[in-house]
């Protein structure tokens, strides 16, 4: 029954082993995606310590490559040392991935004020020209969340933009894209999107810091399953006569 214990725990950890090579790619790709997409929407919040999370979660990511290869190496040669130095390294990342979370939900409480204090300077900075960061910025936001001022369309009056030009138009960025020749016009607004993009752009950002948070949870589970096969296999390694004859090879006298 000892050998049989053994041997499942051991299997278990070869195979959490592979998950954390997946998971360290998973992981890094989430970070990447987070920065990725944090960088289209840059000019609305200030604070950079925003993508703290994703910095941490990338360098997670990284170290479970090298956690993966250990415990494989520990667990292939019975290495006892190899074994709680596994275990030790997923005891801190387990702790960081609960950094991580924390982290997440800290920041993700806070994207609303962040946009709301900056969207109004953002949208005043708009100059329709693809040059300028602003206004490239805007466009892309609107294009792909579908969306138009801050509130509303109506919010362009206010602009600086709007009142420069003095054709009673918004960027053609609000037009609905199943509506042809659309100009922008303010006389036509069943063209434009009527949703603002104040409340979706908030959306967008705490949904890809729930990404984070939920990926962090879930690979944290699975790093905690990995430390209590490793302990498992350390302490039958210690206590187990049967284990050590197996190791070596050697027979009951």
């Amino acid at each position: 029954m000892g050998q049989c214990g053994i041997t499942s725990s051991k299997t278990v950890l070869v195979f959490l082993n592979l998950i954390f090579w997946a998971a360290a790619g998973i992981l890094c790709y989430i970070g990447a995606y987070v920065f990725i997409t944090y960088d289209d929407y840059d000019h609305f919040f200030q604070d950079v310590y925003t993508l703290i999370p994703a910095v941490i979660i990338i360098a997670v990511g990284t170290l479970l490559f090298i956690i993966g290869l250990i415990g494989c190496c520990a667990t292939i040669r019975e290495s006892s040392c190899g074994l709680t130095t596994f275990a030790v390294i997923l005891l801190l990342v387990f702790v960081t991935e609960v950094v991580v979370v924390v982290l997440g939900y800290i920041y993700r409480a806070r994207v609303e004020d962040e946009v709301n204090q900056s969207i109004d300077t953002v949208y005043n900075e708009y100059n329709g020209t693809n040059a300028d960061a602003p206004s490239r910025a805007i466009d892309y936001v609107q294009r792909q969340l579908h969306c138009c001022g801050i509130h509303d369309y109506s919010d362009w009056r206010k602009t600086r933009w709007f009142k420069e030009s003095r054709n009673n138009s918004v960027p053609v960025s609000c037009c609905k894209p199943n509506i042809s020749n659309c100009t922008g016009t303010m006389t036509r607004p069943g063209d434009l999107y009527p949703e603002g993009c104040e409340a979706l752009v908030v959306k967008k950002l705490k949904d890809i810091m729930m990404y984070v948070i939920w990926a962090a949870l879930t690979f944290a589970a699975i790093q905690m399953l990995g430390m209590l096969c490793a302990c498992v296999v350390l302490c039958r390694r210690g206590h187990d006569p049967a284990y050590e004859l197996l190791v070596t090879g050697a027979t009951y006298a």
